[in-house]
């Protein structure tokens, strides 16, 4: 068979990510901070562009837990009449970036879905991809940046802390670090806060303190010392005794803490070598010059008859408008094809920007306001009472894909009267009724079971397998490892362990 050379043409159809439609998809997943300074250099740099100076009336939701959200309502329709699946006659380019909080399905290149749409397979995203490269996409994006305290512990918070409702703890304890990295904050005032047991709080707090830097979250300097001696292994009784009487050690009173210490003076010399180099102020490792409070991007407040009101935060919202009075005044001076050219793009990417502005901030309310219609018992009663949900739950309430939910409780805080909590944390696992009916929280099941142990009786210690049965009659379905992990997440000892206890507790 003889080879030859020939032309062939193909026709296909592929998702092209437009400058638009990339920087659609941060702009929803952007912080408040991160679209202010977004929005400053949109100012300066298109004059078509200005801001808005009149008081707007913050735009705001009441929430009824008893009613089921309606994503059919009045209200919501209008409010994203502009990001409708069924948009016709309409430019592709225009279609992609007006939908693209419902349509783009994921963050990552591994899940290809396109909501509401046929699929899309890997090909045709790598093509796509490839249309980033270039002056269109900003590689100063992908550079790596000095990372701040808080966002360090965030992430390890994140890691070693897999249930949202000790991570949602964790976030609130972060609000108690003094600029050298201790905890300032009282457990009795924050458990009271959230509705829990104080110990609860202590057991996130002892475990904060084994996040890096070490010696972190301690509550004064004898602590922060004796944490980074645990974790050289060096915190020995005669070390405990020296770290214990720090007082005496700046007074250099060295025949004094022979006597405490019971060691001889070339011990004692090497301790004290050993305390003076470790780190007294480990959160000054960090950058904190430019840490900043967090300001929520919702508020909740208390309405009337048990609703809540929930509205946005009108100081985060970046106020801006399009010019056209001076767009209508320029575009009748005698102006040459480029000067036209870069007019009419100042004000297509003015409207684009004021647009996906709007659509931003009520797509950020109606997910805020399910999330609290969702977890009412929560506001009201404590974290005992926090809900599981996951993102399909939120995503199907108000119509919209789980990216999209994803996206927007990313990096966004909501003002309660519990405290300023990160919208994704309020996410939690959950645990299925026995009898059929709604699930349980995993945190729930937590308390449930640190009640029944709490008010065990001495001569009659509760096992895991009664445990079990216990949990099965108040309608839990639960297993007995899941008992045993979550009874040793609680630092519980066993039931040998404590009818030990007791025992010796009763003898003496």
């Amino acid at each position: 068979m003889a080879l030859s050379v020939r032309l062939d043409l193909k026709q296909s159809q592929s998702l092209v990510m437009t400058p638009q439609l990339q920087q659609a998809i941060k702009l929803l997943q952007m912080s408040n901070m991160e679209l202010g300074t977004f929005v400053e250099e949109e100012l300066e740099r298109n004059p078509l562009l200005q801001r808005d100076e009149s008081e707007n009336t913050p735009i705001q939701e009441i929430v009824d837990p008893q009613v089921e959200a309606s994503p059919d309502s009045e209200s919501n329709s209008s409010a994203l009449e502009d990001i409708n699946l069924n948009t016709q006659e309409t430019s592709n380019a225009d279609s992609i970036d007006a939908e693209v909080d419902n349509q783009w399905s994921s963050d990552t290149p591994g899940d290809q879905t396109l909501a509401g749409s046929g699929g899309l397979d890997n090909t045709s995203f790598n093509k796509s991809s490839s249309s980033m490269e270039g002056d269109s996409f900003d590689w100063e994006q992908n550079l790596t940046s000095d990372i701040t305290l808080r966002e360090h512990l965030i992430e390890q918070i994140s890691l070693d802390m897999p249930d949202p409702a000790q991570r949602l703890i964790g976030t609130q304890l972060l609000e108690y670090l003094d600029d050298s990295g201790y905890f300032t904050g009282e457990p009795e005032e924050i458990a009271r806060s959230l509705s829990c047991d104080v110990d609860l709080i202590e057991n996130v707090l002892n475990k904060l303190q084994r996040l890096d830097p070490v010696g972190i979250f301690a509550r004064n300097l004898s602590e922060c010392l004796a944490l980074q001696l645990i974790e050289k292994n060096r915190f020995d009784p005669a070390m405990k005794a020296l770290i214990d009487n720090l007082e005496i050690l700046g007074k250099r009173d060295i025949p004094a803490l022979l006597k405490i210490c019971q060691v001889d003076e070339e011990d004692l010399a090497e301790m004290i070598e050993e305390v003076q180099a470790l780190d007294p102020r480990p959160a000054l490792a960090f950058e904190t010059g430019d840490a900043q409070a967090i300001t929520p991007d919702i508020i909740m407040k208390q309405g009337l008859k048990g609703k809540w009101l929930v509205e946005l935060n009108s100081d985060n919202l970046p106020k801006v408008l399009v010019d056209n009075s001076y767009y209508s005044e320029i575009s009748q001076m005698g102006l040459d094809k480029d000067s036209k050219h870069y007019i009419s793009e100042c004000f297509q990417n003015a409207n684009w920007l004021v647009k996906s502005l709007h659509q931003r901030a009520t797509t950020i309310l109606r997910v805020s306001t399910e999330i609290v219609r969702q977890q009412d018992m929560f506001f009201k009663k404590g974290i005992e009472y926090l809900k599981p949900i996951v993102l399909r739950d939120i995503a199907d309430a108000v119509e919209m894909h789980e990216s999209t939910v994803s996206r927007v409780t990313s990096n966004k805080y909501i003002a309660t009267p519990r405290g300023i909590f990160e919208l994704k944390y309020f996410f939690t696992s959950s645990i299925n009724s026995s009898e059929g009916g709604d699930a349980h929280s995993a945190e729930s099941v937590k308390y449930k079971i640190k009640r029944l142990i709490d008010e065990e009786p001495t001569t009659k210690v509760l096992s895991d397998d009664k445990l079990v049965q216990l949990l099965n009659n108040e309608g839990i379905d639960i297993a007995r490892r899941t008992v045993a992990k979550y009874r040793e997440a609680l630092g519980i000892a066993s039931s040998v362990q404590r009818r030990r206890e007791k025992k010796a507790m009763f003898a003496k």
